[in-house]
């Protein structure tokens, strides 16, 4: 209460004090206080809530890049929830191109996309993870090459000038010119390169050049003209007098996907577009005992791996196979006499689990020579032994059985890497033939029946 009695005293005294004061005083001007220059901190917090895209367009420095995401209708995407990473060329390293380039690709969306996917990965690489690469994937499908030369990180040949501009959804590095993607396709590469003259030509003769000029993923391991040359003499010419010969084999150095050299050498086996498989050996980087002498040679539609050796395919059927091998003489017997040698030389495709002589040894006393007086019998035991289609062990490891020619299904399963099919071990997987594949087996398969 007493606070409040006072206050009718102080609003007195300063209406005197007011009718004092002179009347010609000037009044006291208070200076405006400076707008405080934005801390670091501030502007990093303010970029932080801008996109990649709002961000290129509010540093001034990519106006090309801006209306060249525009164009190609990667704005969108770019303001999406990535993260990415953009290798961001300034628009003086768009001024560098050939003159009438950038209006050029302007023009040819597809092309623009392209070369603008090539600069973008995705997730966030700081500087700190980039300078620890060799190379990187892009969106547009393809690697860029990232060396360190010096104080100098390069992409592609392009120097990155700023780093770790980061954003709401990623992180910009600031590069001083537009590096571009391989456009060649795998036919072209091959023409242009001078080292595979006979297998180009080899292509031309089975009319897989424009196969390997389209758009899909490919992986060619391709033999130097000196691999063709080191075949027994007249081979060649032999094959380009035989076209299905010829493209049987073209075929099986390709794979409908693109596989790095690391991703070759992490498997065991890549899948061939012939249908058959070619080995690898990791530890000596080899496939099917060629040497892969050069790798990871990209092209538009796929990569080129180099190979010096020509590799074949096997040319022999389930039944050649196991005639020769020298293991299955009882089961050639078997299959002999029960008139099953023809089907399986036919086209296929089977997939045989093959019981050793000493599986069929370890029957009980007398069931062999039973079983080759009662052909039924013995027919129905042989065809519990097959499964329609060429089945690789890797698959088999999926499944928990396969039905079989003989009407039954086998039960098949995989623990540690060992593969049974019923109470019989897998102990030697994947023999490709010409029309299948054989697993052989440690003991002999009986149907319920």
């Amino acid at each position: 209460m007493k606070f409040r009695n006072l206050v009718p005293f102080f609003v007195i005294g300063a209406l005197v004090l007011g009718a004092c004061a002179s009347p010609t005083a000037a009044p006291t001007e208070v200076a405006p206080e400076p707008t405080p220059e934005p801390t670091p901190e501030a502007e990093m917090e303010e970029e932080m809530g801008m996109d990649i895209v709002e961000t290129a367009v509010a540093d001034g420095r990519f106006t090309t890049l801006a209306a060249a995401l525009e164009a190609a209708g990667l704005v969108e995407a770019l303001q999406g929830e990535g993260p990415f990473t953009v290798f961001a060329p300034t628009d003086d390293a768009f001024a560098a191109l050939p003159e009438g380039t950038v209006e050029a690709l302007l023009a040819d969306i597809p092309t623009l996309s392209s070369i603008l996917l090539y600069h973008v990965v995705e997730g966030a690489v700081p500087a700190a993870d980039v300078v620890g690469l060799d190379k990187a994937m892009t969106l547009n499908g393809q690697y860029v090459d990232i060396s360190v030369e010096g104080d100098k990180v390069m992409v592609d040949g392009a120097e990155v000038i700023i780093t770790d501009i980061e954003t709401e959804n990623g992180i910009i590095h600031v590069i001083d010119s537009v590096i571009l993607p391989e456009s060649r396709s795998i036919a072209e590469i091959a023409v242009e390169d001078g080292n595979f003259n006979t297998l180009v030509a080899a292509l031309e003769a089975a009319g897989l050049v424009e196969t390997l000029s389209g758009e899909g993923n490919f992986t060619v391991f391709a033999p130097t003209d000196e691999a063709f040359a080191a075949l027994p003499e007249g081979t060649v010419e032999a094959l380009l007098a035989d076209i299905p010969a010829l493209t049987d084999i073209l075929l099986y150095h390709v794979a409908g996907e693109k596989l790095m050299a690391s991703d070759v050498l992490s498997v065991d086996a890549v899948e061939s577009l012939q249908g058959q498989s070619l080995d690898v050996d990791a530890e000596s980087a080899m496939v099917d005992g060629a040497a892969i002498v050069a790798t990871d040679i990209e092209a538009a539609n796929g990569v080129i791996h180099v190979i010096d050796a020509v590799v074949l395919p096997e040319s022999r059927s389930i039944a050649e196979v196991a005639a020769e091998d020298g293991r299955f003489a009882t089961l050639v017997a078997a299959l002999d006499a029960a008139g099953l040698v023809e089907t399986l030389s036919g086209e296929g495709a089977f997939t045989v689990f093959a019981p050793t002589d000493d599986a069929f040894a370890a029957l009980p006393e007398g069931t062999v020579e039973a079983l080759l007086a009662d052909i039924p019998a013995l027919t129905d035991i042989l065809l519990y032994h097959v499964v329609d289609g060429a089945v690789l062990a890797a698959q088999a490891a999926e499944l928990s059985e396969a039905a079989t020619l003989q009407g039954e299904p086998v039960e098949i399963s995989s623990e540690m890497g060992e593969l049974m099919i019923n109470d019989a071990k897998v102990i030697i997987k994947n023999i490709e033939t010409s029309n299948g594949v054989i697993h052989v087996i440690d003991a002999v398969l009986i149907p319920a029946g």
